[in-house]
């Protein structure tokens, strides 16, 4: 059911309305004077430290902070220069924009409100429509609609589904909701700064099937804080074979040659911000409504619309700063993003889902619903495959056992080893190093074990590359085999394998060792003296160098 709209002429300070709930009241009450002002953040001491440090507990961020800080609190303008110099169509096309929501604080939402109505041209923003999840909350179940049939213009609606659907199915309660030109999705707790939404407006009017996303800054959790910057470099969104979002640097030929306000392409997005035609939407399939509860919908979305005839970019001259929450502070049903991401990938990487089921070989017998209609998709729309996808879009992705000479889990080759080389649970992300290690071989081959040789010389697993560094412990120099995320640049970086099974780094000369063999232990680079624990075996090699593979005597 959509609501809204006004009794009375709107007034932000309205408390001459006898009219006004006291609820209202007593929300806009506990305002701090000046609070927050041009993005300030808020630093809080005592007792109220010790009430925020609590709350946050609770909701993921502060809200103590949140509710003392104006709900028109002013923002810097982090534009670049030649994005503030930049002219605009003058019949851009009208905008729903859509947040949902589930018992979110209800000043972070009214702020993510009121930004969007503050700063965006009134010719352009058709509706805002708030989509409340399944909320109980008193703020959000009392407060919230009275608040918007006293504080927020008739434009501003509210959708109420009677239960929890989850981000993907709210979405598409939002969307069927939406009559604007096109459909812009945020989150709950973001604030939009000045010309956020022009720059994506007009490359929406310029091309329908492009998928505009602001440049995401951050917003302190703690002392909400907002941090932009208006320089030209933009990162852009890239994936891991197990199903996740990342953020990368644009490619080096790219960026050499873009200009500070053209819009970087972006392989994948990371899903809470983004605008989009609404009939494009429509037509390339709106969300998967076999997804259930969070996550998966983001990578589903970019592939699909890479494959499906459409594109996405990042925009440097639109800001949209977000809060980043380090949990949900809401329900997520059990694996939704492991049974989504199967979903996408049963549909959408083609054959290629073998390197998604390498990290979760446990969702290949799970039922993840039906994919008839998901499929029709493909046919109907005669897309792309995902490997075009992954020559043309991102052609930078390392495939590991297509780009390498030999790959699987590597063990050494003396007849009786039982350990593998393992990254021991400390390849976390892109960018934390880490030391090399061994643990028993896995009965299957699963990302923790699964190491190449790549056909550039480099030790290396999906993004992360092996180097040598020397370390003292015990006043005795070590000489270890440390990850660190991949640099075609990086000599440190190049190995060789050779025909009888050595991997030698190329700087040094040594050569990888197994060592004791010890479950945990870290493996080290030593002289090369061509004993058994210095031959590596691995699962396959290239067609020709099967021969590589070292018979056990």
């Amino acid at each position: 059911m959509l609501v809204g709209g006004l009794k009375k002429d709107f007034r932000r300070d309205g408390f001459q309305d006898p009219d006004i709930p006291e609820s209202i009241r007593h929300f806009e009450s506990l305002v701090g004077d000046g609070k927050g002002e041009n993005g300030a953040g808020v630093h809080l001491s005592g007792k109220d430290q010790e009430e925020a440090e609590e709350l946050q507990k609770i909701w993921a961020f502060n809200k103590l902070t949140s509710d003392r800080i104006s709900l028109w609190r002013s923002l810097p303008d982090g534009r670049s220069r030649e994005c503030k110099a930049l002219h605009y169509d003058s019949d851009l096309p009208h905008a729903s924009v859509v947040i949902i929501f589930n018992n979110e604080a209800l000043s972070a939402l009214l702020r993510t409100v009121w930004s969007v109505l503050d700063r965006t041209p009134k010719d352009i923003l058709h509706e805002v429509i708030l989509v409340d999840d399944g909320s109980n909350h008193t703020d959000i179940m009392s407060v919230l609609p009275e608040y918007i049939k006293h504080r927020l213009p008739p434009k501003v609606g509210l959708v109420k589904n009677p239960s929890q659907l989850g981000l993907i199915r709210a979405r598409v309660e939002g969307a069927k909701a939406a009559t604007g030109e096109f459909i812009v999705f945020l989150d709950s707790h973001c604030e939009a700064a000045k010309g956020w939404l022009e720059p994506m407006a007009q490359r929406i009017k310029d091309d329908p099937t492009v998928i505009e996303i602001p440049r995401i800054d951050m917003i302190d959790a703690t002392s909400l804080s907002y941090y932009g910057s208006g320089g030209g470099t933009i990162s852009v969104g890239g994936f891991t074979w197990s199903g996740h979002f990342t953020w990368e640097g644009l490619p080096a030929d790219t960026a050499a040659t873009r200009k500070s306000t053209d819009p970087g392409k972006t392989a994948t997005m990371a899903g809470g911000l983004f605008a989009i035609n609404r009939e494009f939407f429509w037509k390339i399939g709106g969300y998967d409504e076999g997804m259930f509860g969070w996550g998966g919908e983001n990578l589903e979305l970019s592939f699909r619309v890479w494959r499906c005839g459409g594109s996405m970019e990042i925009h440097p001259c639109s800001h949209v700063g977000h809060i980043f929450r380090p949990f949900h502070p809401y329900h997520i049903p059990h694996d939704s993003h492991g049974i989504n991401t199967a979903r996408m990938a049963e549909v959408w990487m083609d054959e290629y889902k073998r390197l998604f089921y390498m990290h979760r070989a446990d969702l290949k017998s799970v039922d993840i619903g039906d994919l008839t209609e998901r499929k029709a998709i493909v046919d109907r729309l005669q897309c792309k495959s995902f490997k075009w996808f992954l020559d043309n879009v991102y052609p930078h992705k390392f495939i590991m056992d297509e780009q390498s000479i030999a790959w699987g889990r590597l063990r050494a080759s003396d007849g009786k080893s039982k350990v593998c080389i393992d990254h021991l649970q400390r390849d976390m992300n892109k960018l934390t190093s880490y030391d090399l290690g061994e643990y028993p071989c896995h009965p299957f081959l699963g990302s923790s074990q699964y190491y190449t040789v790549s056909h550039i010389g480099e030790f290396r697993n999906e993004y992360m590359c092996g180097e040598v560094s020397e370390t003292r412990q015990n006043n005795e120099s070590q000489v270890k085999v440390r990850m660190a995320a991949c640099n075609s640049k990086n000599s440190n970086q190049r190995w060789t394998l050779s025909s009888s099974g050595e991997l030698k780094h190329d700087n040094t000369g040594l050569c990888l060792d197994m060592g004791e063999g010890k479950a945990g232990q870290e493996v080290a680079a030593v002289k090369c003296t061509g004993l058994k624990q210095q031959i590596w075996e691995f699962d396959f090699y290239e067609n020709g160098k099967e021969s590589w593979r070292p018979s056990v005597p």
